[in-house]
């Protein structure tokens, strides 16, 4: 009993002390905040440069085995040495082609600004080695391009419908957070056909090219976030680049992860970032700024443009068309009607006539571009189109 009372004593008296001394020494201080400060908001993107600046961009221009030449061709279309640019022939290519791919772009003393993928990717089509590939050429871009306000990637099939002076110029009065991105929630059959089956892609682990095989069971439709579908091809802010590679808050590697299953994840991977992310569901207009002529019912690729196709480009306003044959007549019209270039030149602009880089020509291409997206800016819908 007199054991219990030590005890009991000895224990008041450690209370005691406790007290006094967290009154004296507070152990823990509640500050009021009018907001919980997580890691993720201490992160910011690279701020948006002036509209009173030229706008710069960003290009991947890619390939696979025999599109050599046409790279070269549409890098002399889409030059301009504000702009960067990131060439990549895939695995599948020979040494020969990309070695001369890299000479190619040694021997021009103009080319400072162009880089070739040395290290060649393996890229499948439908597979999620397309989405690898854009995410590296844009890593490189980041780290070493510079200055740029928006990334835009094209294939080798690929082709430019106005010169860089006009697409430079059209863009120079536009907000550069927004995101040029072809997108719709309406999976219709695509849910059934791409949103729940599942595929591997060799390019992942293989050296050797083969197609995607599919593996069972199938999987239910994602809960956890909402699937959007739309255009491979896009035009993308520099902060939402950021973000994409950065994912400070997971959301895009979390979707990278559950992309890398999905079929044809170039079309939805972009797409359902953008569309998931507060910060960027407001910034998306809903286009490809491409020109691509389908058959009717459409089949799996668009077919190859050619000069009966002429008219319907030029009258569409977009910046680019795809896709076209190798040496096909209909881009010789192009660049003699569009872009003022002579085979095999360059395409003529400021910086080519004056040597001044930052002085612009915009021609036609230019009006016919400021319509197009002029069109999608003052639709008295736009702030309510975003990501449905």
């Amino acid at each position: 009993m007199e054991s219990a009372n030590s005890k009991l004593f000895i224990f008041t008296l450690l209370i005691s002390s406790f007290i006094i001394i967290s009154h004296k020494y507070p152990l823990f201080q509640i500050v009021k905040s009018p907001s919980i400060l997580f890691v993720e908001s201490k992160l910011h993107t690279s701020p948006l440069r002036s509209n009173t600046t030229i706008p710069r961009l960003a290009y991947l221009i890619s390939g696979s085995i025999g599109d050599g030449e046409r790279i070269k061709r549409t890098l002399k279309a889409l030059y301009h040495p504000l702009n960067q640019y990131v060439l990549h022939l895939d695995l599948e290519t020979s040494d020969e082609e990309r070695n001369e791919l890299v000479k190619f772009v040694k021997r021009e003393a103009l080319f400072v600004n162009v880089r070739v993928i040395e290290r060649s990717n393996l890229v499948t089509y439908r597979g999620p080695t397309m989405v690898s590939n854009t995410l590296h050429a844009a890593a490189i871009l980041v780290k070493d391009g510079g200055e740029w306000d928006w990334f835009i990637n094209l294939s080798a099939s690929d082709y430019p419908l106005v010169t860089q002076d006009d697409l430079l110029h059209s863009l120079r009065n536009i907000p550069r957070y927004l995101n040029f991105i072809e997108h719709t929630s309406d999976l219709d059959w695509k849910e059934e056909y791409r949103a729940k089956p599942i595929i591997i892609d060799p390019g992942l682990y293989s050296l050797n090219k083969s197609n995607i095989f599919f593996v069972e069971p199938q999987r239910s439709v994602p809960t956890a976030f909402k699937l959007f579908t739309g255009s491979a091809w896009m035009m993308l802010s520099r902060p939402f680049v950021e973000y994409l590679l950065s994912g400070w808050d997971n959301l895009p590697r979390t979707l990278l992860m559950y992309y890398t299953n999905f079929l044809s994840s170039p079309e939805g991977y972009f797409q359902t970032v953008v569309c998931n992310v507060q910060e960027f569901i407001n910034t998306t207009v809903n286009t490809d700024l491409h020109y691509i002529a389908w058959d009717n019912p459409p089949k799996q690729h668009p077919h190859y443009l050619m000069m009966d196709d002429y008219r319907e480009m030029v009258d569409s306003n977009a910046p680019f068309a795809r896709k076209f044959g190798k040496n096909e007549s209909v881009l010789d019209k192009i660049d003699t009607e569009l872009l003022g270039r002579k085979p095999d030149g360059f395409v003529p602009g400021g910086w080519f006539e004056y040597t001044n880089i930052t002085l612009l020509r915009p021609g036609p291409g230019a009006k016919r571009l400021k319509s197009l997206i002029s069109g999608f800016l003052s639709d008295k819908d736009f702030d309510k189109k975003h990501c449905l």
